[in-house]
Order: C-alpha cells, then sequence, then structure tokens
C-alpha cells in the first residue's frame, strides 16, 4: 500500500511517502499554502499521479490531548481534499513533530522532514 505523510502548515504543506512493503518514510517535496484551494488541487493530484492509497494528515493537538484552532485547520483542509477525492485520510498525532524534524540531518525541507515522523509514527505503531 503506498502512503502519503502531510504535515500541514500555513505556508507550505510538507510530504513524505512510504509503502506498507518498505515501511521507511522518505521525504517527497512541499505544497505551498499561499492559495488554499490551489494547495488542494496539488495534493489532490500527488494523490492520483502518485497513486496513493491512504493519506496520513498530521493533526496538531494540545498537550491536554484537546483540539484547537490549529485541528479545526487542518480537518478543514482535508474536508476540502476530501470532497474532491476518494482517498482514505488518517488522521495521527504530529504533537513534537516540528521539534523533532530541528534534529534531523539532511537535505529535506523542515517540513519534509515534519511529514516524515508522521508518517514513520503512523508506521511505527503497531509494532
Amino acid at each position: 500500500m503506498k502512503l502519503l505523510g502531510v504535515d500541514y502548515g500555513t505556508k507550505n504543506i510538507g510530504l513524505a511517502r512510504a509503502s506498507t512493503s518498505v515501511p521507511v518514510a522518505l521525504p517527497f517535496g512541499i505544497i505551498d499554502n499561499t492559495d488554499k484551494k490551489e494547495a488542494v488541487g496539488k495534493l489532490v493530484k500527488i494523490i492520483q499521479d502518485e497513486q496513493i492509497e491512504t493519506v496520513v494528515a498530521g493533526l496538531p493537538i494540545g498537550l491536554d490531548g484537546a483540539e484547537n484552532k490549529n485541528t479545526e485547520r487542518v480537518r478543514n483542509f482535508f474536508a476540502e481534499v476530501q470532497s474532491v477525492s476518494a482517498v482514505p485520510i488518517q488522521f495521527f498525532s504530529e504533537v513534537f513533530s516540528s521539534q523533532a524534524s530541528d534534529r534531523f540531518g539532511g537535505g529535506a525541507s523542515r517540513d519534509e522532514k515534519a511529514a516524515m515522523i508522521i508518517l514513520q509514527n503512523y508506521l511505527d505503531q503497531d509494532k
């Protein structure tokens, strides 16, 4: 199964991909998010072109476990994605993913690294 990890940000959307046959998240680029409608279109095109079977979207939850304005922003964005794509979307906690991405080496962007952490944590949850 092909998976796409997504770290939604107000400026950039970080992407990572993996498959269940080789469960290692790799960077897959960023989408500029200055125009939300355009960003939805680009994400849906990637989902279609890459034959993604599941999207794993980072969900910002407060340390107290409560949802907040950022959570609502992410849910609204992915509701728009779902309105034009039938791909299943799994929400997964992104707590500390941006901070952890700052400690990563390599040439991927911070946004891609955060998406990699979200996706890898999702893949590792049943281990």
